[in-house]
C-alpha cells in the first residue's frame, strides 16, 4: 500500500502493526526533519498516529498541552496530535488550525479516527471489502488489496456535471473519499461517519460582522497576516506561486512582510498570448524584490505530460489546467522547495469568480424576464459579447437564461455553467449512461443543508461553489495532486478557518460591490499591493485543451490516436464511437473552439486515458507484487 504513495513522501518510510491493525506513512519532511518519523505514540502507546498534512498551531498547542503535564520526545506537529486526543477525545479536532488527513488508533478502545480536514485540502480516501477497512491518501494505495477497479458511472456523470463527482462518491466503485471537514470512527466492527465542520452563514439580513468596512478591512488583513505568519512554519525553504492576479500578489506581499528578503516566487507562463500573464507576474515579483522563476507552458509541453496529470488526479477531468500546476510543482522541486504557498480559495471565500457577478445580473434579469434590455448588463462583465445581431442575443438567452425562472433555486447561480458542462454527457454510450441512476443534480441536492434556504442568495452560491468545484477539483485535480506528484506541499492561507468564518459573516455587499467583486480584500490589501494589480481585470487562470492535442503542423500524440480511435472506444464502452470520432475529426481541423466541445474533447480522451491507466494497467503497475 505504501509504494504508490512515495511521491507523497519521498523522505522516508515506516510501519507499525499490532493484531488487525496497521499504520503505514510515507514521509516529506517538513517539520523535525530528523526526529518526526510516523507512526507516533503517547507516553504509553495507546494511542498512535499517522498524518499528512500540517499543523500550523502546533507551537501553541504543544505550549499549552505542556503545560497539562504532557511530555514531548520531537519537535514535529504530529506529536500534538496524540497529546491532544487524551485530553480531548474526538473534539480535538476543533483546536486544530491545519491541512490534514489523520489516522489515529486508540488501542483502549479499540477505535480507528480518520478525519480530514475543514475545507478538503489533503484527500483521504477508505473501501471496506471482506469486513476490513482500508484507507489512503490516495486511492492508488487501496487498488492493491481489492483487485482491478470498475468506473463508476454515477461519479463520471457528475464529472461532466460538476468537473468532479459529489463526495463521497469516486470514479473508483466501492472506493469512497471522507467528505471535507468529516470524521470516520471504526470501534468494535461499527463505522459511523459524521461532520465535524462546515460552512454556514447568517440568515438574509444579517447579524452580519459589526464594524466600518474600514474596520474589517483592517480586520480581515490582520487575520490574513497571521495565517500567512503560521504557514511559513518549516525547517526547509517556503517559496509562493504568483500568477499575477489580485489574491496571488496579495499573498506575496503578506510572505514578504514576514519572510523579507528571502521571497521565492514561481509563475507559470504560456506561449499563447491570451493566456499569458507574465507581465503582470514580473512586475509584482519586481516590486516585491522576489527572486522569481518561472515555467512557460506550449501545446507540446501540455499534451505530453497530460497522461501524467490524469495518474496523478486518478480522476477523469473536463480541461487541461491541471497539467501547467503539475509542471509548476516540478519547477518548484528542482529548485529545492518542498513547500509553497499559494493564493486559491480566495475567490470562493471573499465572492470573487464572474459566476457570481453573473448570478447577480441574471437575479436582477429574472424580475423581468421579458425584458430586452437587462440582459445587456452582461456585457459590462463580458465586453466581447455582440449583442446586436439576432443570433447572439438567442445565445445569451439560452446560456445565461438558464434556471431564469426560479431565481430562489439554491442552483440558480450555477445552472448556466452546469448545464454547459453537461452538454459533454450527449457523447455517453446510451447503456452507460443509464447504469448512472440518480442525476447528477439530485446528488448535488442532497449536500445542501436546509439551513441554506434562509441565507442571502448569493452565500447560497458560495456554498455551493465550496462544495463542488473547490474541494472537488480545483483542491484536488488542479491542487494537491499536482502538487505532490513532485513532492510539494501547498499552503493556503485564504482557506485558514478562521478567514472563512470571518468572511462568512460579512454582509456579501462587502464581498461584492455592485459588480467589484472581493471588494473588501481590495480594499484591505490597498498599500500593499500596487494599484495596477488592484485595478486589474480579474483573468481565470486557463491552458489551452483541444489545442494542446491537435495543434497545426505537429503530428497528434500516439497515445491520443490509439485512445480516441473507434476500436478503443467501442471497447471501453463508454462513448459512443461515432458521435465521440465525429469530434476528434473536429478537432483535427481545428474547428473545436467552444467551451462544451473543448471540455467534452478533454472529458473524453482522460477517461479514456483513466481506464488505460487504472484498469488495462492495473496488473502491471497496481496487483501486489509476489
Amino acid at each position: 500500500m505504501a509504494a504508490p504513495l512515495r511521491h507523497r513522501g519521498p523522505d522516508g518510510e515506516r510501519f507499525w502493526t499490532e493484531g488487525r491493525v496497521g499504520l503505514a506513512h510515507t514521509r516529506l519532511s517538513i517539520i523535525d526533519l530528523e526526529g518526526g518519523a510516523q507512526p507516533i505514540e503517547n507516553e504509553s502507546g495507546s494511542v498512535r498516529v499517522v498524518f499528512n498534512g500540517e499543523i500550523f498551531n502546533f507551537v501553541e498547542l504543544r505550549a499549552e498541552l505542556e503545560r497539562r503535564g504532557h511530555r514531548f520526545r520531537t519537535r514535529t506537529d504530529t506529536e500534538v496530535l496524540v497529546h491532544l486526543y487524551e485530553d480531548e477525545g474526538l473534539g480535538f479536532l476543533d483546536a486544530l488550525n491545519g491541512q490534514f488527513a489523520i489516522a489515529l488508533w486508540d488501542a483502549t478502545r479499540e477505535r480507528l479516527v480518520l478525519a480530514r480536514d475543514r475545507p478538503g485540502i489533503i484527500p483521504l480516501f477508505h473501501a471496506r471489502r471482506d469486513g476490513r477497512l482500508y484507507f489512503a491518501s490516495e486511492v492508488k494505495a487501496i487498488l492493491p488489496l481489492i483487485g482491478p477497479p470498475t468506473l463508476d458511472a454515477a461519479a463520471l456523470d457528475q464529472i461532466l456535471t460538476f468537473w468532479a463527482p459529489v463526495s463521497p462518491r469516486t470514479p473508483f466503485e466501492g472506493v469512497e473519499e471522507l467528505p471535507p471537514g468529516h470524521l470516520l470512527v471504526a470501534e468494535r466492527g461499527e463505522v459511523t461517519i459524521r461532520r465535524w465542520w462546515d460552512w454556514t452563514f447568517p440568515a438574509e439580513g444579517g447579524p452580519y460582522a459589526e464594524g466600518s468596512a474600514e474596520d474589517l478591512a483592517r480586520e480581515l488583513w490582520d487575520l490574513l497576516e497571521d495565517a500567512t505568519r503560521i504557514r511559513l512554519r518549516a525547517d526547509v525553504p517556503v517559496g509562493a506561486y504568483l500568477s499575477g492576479g489580485l489574491d496571488s500578489s496579495a499573498l506575496a506581499a503578506l510572505v514578504r512582510s514576514d519572510a523579507g528578503d528571502r521571497l521565492r516566487t514561481f509563475s507559470i507562463g504560456f506561449e499563447d498570448a491570451g493566456l499569458d500573464e507574465r507581465p503582470y507576474q514580473r512586475a509584482m515579483a519586481e516590486h516585491l524584490g522576489a527572486d522569481h522563476s518561472e515555467i512557460v507552458c506550449g501545446h507540446h509541453e501540455i499534451a505530453e505530460a497530460f497522461p501524467e496529470t490524469v495518474r496523478a488526479t486518478e480522476c477523469p477531468v473536463l480541461r487541461t489546467a491541471p497539467t501547467p500546476m503539475g509542471l509548476l510543482s516540478g519547477l518548484a522541486h528542482r529548485e529545492g522547495f518542498k513547500v509553497v504557498l499559494t493564493g486559491e480559495g480566495a475567490d470562493e471565500v471573499l465572492g470573487g469568480y464572474d459566476l457570481f457577478k453573473e448570478a447577480k445580473v441574471r437575479w436582477f434579469w429574472s424580475k423581468s424576464p421579458g425584458s430586452a434590455w437587462r440582459p445587456n448588463l452582461l456585457q459590462r462583465l463580458y465586453p466581447y459579447l455582440e449583442l446586436s445581431s439576432m443570433r447572439a442575443q438567442s445565445y445569451v438567452r439560452d446560456f445565461f437564461g438558464a434556471g431564469l425562472d426560479r431565481p430562489d433555486d439554491p442552483f440558480f447561480a450555477h445552472l448556466p455553467r452546469w448545464t454547459t458542462t453537461a452538454q459533454a454527457k450527449r457523447f455517453l454510450a446510451p447503456d452507460f449512461a443509464r447504469a448512472g441512476g440518480t442525476s447528477a443534480l439530485e446528488a448535488m441536492r442532497d449536500l445542501v443543508p436546509e439551513a441554506a434556504a434562509g441565507w442571502h442568495r448569493f452565500c447560497r452560491a458560495q456554498y455551493l461553489e465550496a462544495k463542488s468545484l473547490m474541494s472537488g477539483y480545483l483542491l484536488s485535480s488542479q491542487g494537491d495532486r499536482q502538487l505532490m506528484r513532485s513532492s510539494v506541499e501547498g499552503r493556503f492561507p485564504y482557506l485558514d478557518h478562521r478567514v472563512i468564518e470571518l468572511a462568512n459573516r460579512l454582509d456579501p455587499r462587502l464581498k461584492m460591490r455592485v459588480l467589484d467583486e472581493k471588494h473588501l480584500l481590495k480594499r484591505a490589501a490597498r498599500g500593499h499591493v500596487p494599484d495596477r494589480v488592484l485595478s486589474r481585470h480579474k483573468q481565470p487562470y486557463r491552458a489551452p485543451d483541444a489545442a494542446a492535442f491537435f495543434e497545426p503542423g505537429r503530428p497528434v500524440p500516439g497515445y491520443v490516436e490509439e485512445l480516441l480511435s473507434e476500436e478503443a472506444l467501442r471497447r471501453t464502452g463508454y462513448f459512443e464511437p461515432r458521435s465521440a470520432t465525429l469530434l476528434v475529426a473536429k478537432a483535427r481541423r481545428g474547428a473545436v473552439q467552444s467551451v462544451r466541445d473543448n471540455q467534452a474533447l478533454v472529458g473524453i480522451l482522460s477517461t479514456q486515458l483513466w481506464h488505460h491507466i487504472f484498469i488495462d494497467r492495473f496488473r502491471s503497475d497496481f496487483a501486489p507484487q509476489s
